[in-house]
């Protein structure tokens, strides 16, 4: 018996990085999941992985259409949700406010927050109705970056401390049926995607020169974390046994970025 034996969970991003660990765990965990992303050939693949645990959604989360049909084909297929994972996200190479042109400001603000802030909040709408018939939870993907400067440019940086605010106040109004939690990963080996269009240099996260070797240098555990290192808190948050207590709450999962010196 897995701590998840029959729940049904709806992930957002599941075909990579974190999003792909959460998916696998929670199978391991005895969950059956809905997966939501945008490249086709990802979930096709996630379904040979993990059969008929899973079924997959392409869409897009910044669309209310694509994440109410993703609630719906879960239902369908599952006859329930009992956790709803906002997890998908994009980066913007650590773009600073000062090289980004007036002109080309908004419509990179209007992208990344449509992904990073909206994609959030319409999967969470999407998904009230089920998860207060199963009086389940709501878990979110955030950064150490949503406490701290310097772990992104002004957008990703801006958007994810947005997203404490989101989880506080969804806490507060999904009270009692529904718990709200987060998790803030750390620098982690993945080949996180930036904003189209922000940086001539960006390269996914994993290939930026030195990236593994400074990561790691960075906390005081001295590693970068794989994606399966988190995993397991996404676990214990939509465990109803083991977190029945908890919501407005955000793990870090960060290495101990909070206690890091500069010696």
């Amino acid at each position: 018996m897995g701590w998840l034996e029959g729940q049904v969970a709806l992930v957002t991003g599941g075909t990579g990085g974190i999003g792909r660990a959460i998916v696998h765990r929670y199978v391991e965990e005895g969950a059956r999941v809905a997966v939501m992303a945008r490249d086709s050939v990802q979930l096709a693949q996630l379904q040979s992985e993990l059969g008929d645990r899973v079924i997959t959604i392409s869409g897009d989360v910044s669309s209310a259409a694509d994440n109410k049909a993703a609630v719906a084909a879960a239902l369908e297929a599952f006859g329930k949700l009992d956790t709803f994972v906002g997890n998908a996200a994009v980066f913007d190479y650590f773009t600073r406010l000062d090289r980004i042109e007036p002109e080309d400001f908004e419509a990179s603000f209007q992208k990344l927050f449509a992904i990073n802030v909206q994609g959030y909040l319409l999967g969470a709408r999407c998904s009230i109705d089920a998860l207060r018939e199963s009086r389940g939870s709501m878990i979110f993907t955030l950064s150490n970056s949503a406490f701290y400067a310097g772990g992104g440019g002004i957008l990703y940086v801006t958007a994810k401390h947005a997203l404490v605010g989101m989880i506080r106040q969804l806490a507060y109004e999904l009270a009692p049926d529904i718990r709200v939690n987060g998790v803030a990963p750390g620098a982690t080996n993945t080949a996180m995607k930036s904003l189209e269009g922000l940086s001539k240099r960006s390269v996914p996260l994993n290939q930026i020169p030195g990236f593994e070797h400074n990561a790691a240098e960075a906390v005081p555990l001295k590693s970068i974390a794989e994606p399966e290192d988190h995993a397991g808190h996404y676990v214990l948050l939509a465990s109803r046994r083991n977190a029945s207590q908890t919501t407005a709450n955000i793990i870090h999962s960060d290495g101990g970025w909070e206690v890091r010196t500069h010696a």
